[in-house]
């Protein structure tokens, strides 16, 4: 195991040299609201990008509000000329996961360096996630509109079967579990028309499909979630996984892959007692699909310090403290061990017992309460393999969310807001 202390960009040289052969990098967080995770993330992915020719970030985010980011950076026609405004367009709770300034700084700086290269060599911005059944929808219809009027009747028809529903999807879900209420095969006639027209080459084609996938995935997850367990989780980190899949395919042969995304879907859920449970994440489908020497997983961790949460799910974001992390677990004796700032790479057979034993990590999801530290937000792990590497920082402060109009989010996801 190596260890090196972090002071500067360059200190992730030893990081960098273990990713050299890798396809996809993913680097995570143990909260959605920590100012360090993301500058750290940011300063290792722009050299992954300028220095490694990674070709794209898919983060845990929606494909609609994504969609405007990416065509920001890579200053597509009629996009947003600055990566800010299309940030602050996100509306799905919880906002300030991607609408921070954090973020705004990394996407000016990915936009920057893109618009000095050719189209084809410029660098994305993706999201991965299941949510956005109606903005999908909406996409899909402005494409369609558009371009291929001829398959409007396809989405009119998923569309209609949505429609009784509002636009809370739980209550679709909740309907399917009592009435023949199901709207599979519309969509699978909507996914199977704009997977035709998505083989044609362009960028727009490419993302009606995606959008019609996130359609595809949106009714499933919807439908499983309302009866609870851990079944909808694994509907959503294998269409993460899909996407991811499907985002290398169309980058084309020699393409790579950063991922932004929580530690419950970054590190290898085999090494937890998630896969107790029957859970898989995105970590570990991508091990499997693509090789453990092909993937580099990354996770984070902190032994206290700010971050922005909600205190329950829906309502406004806060700035908390988490408290000093419980004696025993893994965080409490990295904070004895490691100086305040460090990243760890596993490699070799010669490994501390705390990085093959397993010991209790944290994991602090959207929802957060600072008070019940003591008896949740820990996950058994075996962190030398859950991960391929560790960013540490000892102490942090919480990051910085942009204005944006919060609409209501969805019924809370499992395991808890990650």
């Amino acid at each position: 195991m190596l260890v090196q202390r972090l002071g500067a960009p360059s200190d992730f040289d030893p990081l960098l040299a273990r990713v050299a052969d890798a396809r996809i990098v993913m680097l995570g967080e143990a909260t959605h609201g920590t100012y360090d995770y993301y500058r750290l993330r940011e300063q290792l992915t722009r050299r992954l990008i300028a220095e490694c020719g990674f070709s794209f970030v898919a983060v845990e985010g929606d494909w609609p509000d994504c969609d405007r980011v990416h065509r920001s950076v890579t200053a597509a026609p009629r996009a947003a000329a600055d990566p800010l405004v299309a940030l602050e367009r996100f509306e799905r709770w919880p906002t300030w996961m991607w609408a921070n300034a954090e973020v705004a700084r990394f996407c000016r700086w990915l936009r920057a360096w893109n618009v000095d290269r050719g189209q084809a060599g410029r660098a994305g911005f993706h999201g991965l996630d299941v949510y956005s059944l109606w903005e999908s929808m909406q996409a899909i219809f402005d494409y369609l509109g558009e371009e291929d009027p001829a398959s409007l009747e396809a989405a009119q028809e998923a569309y209609r079967c949505f429609e009784p529903y509002g636009k809370r999807p739980e209550e679709y879900g909740l309907a399917s579990r009592f009435v023949s209420a199901r709207c599979e095969e519309e969509v699978v006639r909507l996914l199977a028309r704009t997977r035709e027209q998505a083989t044609a080459d362009g960028a727009d084609r490419f993302s009606a499909w995606q959008n019609a996938e996130v359609v595809a995935g949106a009714e499933r997850y919807y439908r499983v979630m309302v009866a609870g367990g851990e079944e909808s989780w694994n509907v959503r980190d294998i269409h993460m996984a899909d996407t991811l899949d499907r985002l290398l395919d169309r980058y084309g042969p020699g393409s790579r892959g950063v991922v932004w995304a929580h530690n419950t879907h970054v590190g290898d859920a085999r090494a937890t007692d998630m896969a107790r449970a029957g859970l898989v994440n995105l970590g570990q489908l991508a091990r499997e699909r693509h090789g453990d020497a092909a993937v580099v997983l990354v996770g984070f961790g902190s032994y206290r310090g700010g971050l922005v949460a909600a205190p329950r799910w829906g309502s406004a974001a806060e700035t908390m403290t988490a408290p000093p992390a419980r004696p025993g677990s893994l965080e409490h004796r990295l904070h004895e061990l490691l100086p305040e700032r460090a990243v760890l790479v596993f490699d070799g057979a010669d490994q501390p017992d705390w990085v093959t034993d397993t010991v209790d990590h944290r994991a602090i999801g959207v929802v957060y309460d600072p008070s019940l530290e003591s008896r949740s937000n820990y996950v058994p792990t075996r962190l030398g393999e859950r991960y391929d590497a560790f960013v540490w920082c000892d102490e942090t402060s919480a990051l910085h969310p942009l204005p944006a109009l919060t609409t209501p989010g969805e019924l809370e996801t499992y395991p808890a807001g990650t």
